[in-house]
């Protein structure tokens, strides 16, 4: 399958890469890429608020939430999956497209938008070469900048080592 124009799109040859951020899988299973560690469930990643002092302030007298949860649709999942660093832009491309057809079309614009999306929100970088492991990129580990607690096992958030 040739995708058209992607030879030119900024990306090519790129390898998106996600940052450090603890990420589970929930939900059943929808689409299967048949990939080794992709799993066709949702992603939900789980993000630590940072307050200055009189947030907290407010935070400890409103109860306020100490961590945002933030669940991923199953596009953005298989996304969030597939950039591990270890795969091209238009390899991502071509398996989303494989996978969810015209519901991703134009897929190379709507797979670069939700790459720059996830960028914008410091949970994504693009590398030039193959992600060399600098970083944790895999399930249920917390960043070294954040504290997360345990994890409540009745929210059904499954968590494979990969």
């Amino acid at each position: 399958m040739d995708l058209s124009g992607i030879e030119n799109h900024v990306m090519y040859g790129k390898y998106p890469c996600r940052l450090p951020v603890w990420w589970g899988l929930f939900g059943e299973i929808g689409l299967d890429p048949g990939i080794r560690n992709i799993a066709g469930r949702k992603v939900i990643l789980r993000i630590e608020k940072k307050f200055n002092r009189f947030e907290k302030m407010l935070a400890k007298l409103f109860r306020a939430p100490k961590e945002i949860r933030r669940p991923l649709d199953a596009k953005n999942s298989m996304l969030w999956q597939l950039c591990d660093g270890t795969r091209k832009f238009e390899e991502i491309c071509k398996i989303l497209d494989s996978l969810f057809h015209e519901d991703i079309s134009p897929v190379i614009h709507r797979t670069a938008a939700g790459i720059n999306l996830l960028k914008e929100k410091n949970l994504m970088t693009i590398l030039n070469d193959k992600f060399s492991g600098k970083w944790a990129i895999g399930q249920g580990i917390t960043p070294k900048n954040q504290t997360l607690k345990e994890l409540d096992q009745s929210l059904g958030i499954i968590v494979e080592e990969e």
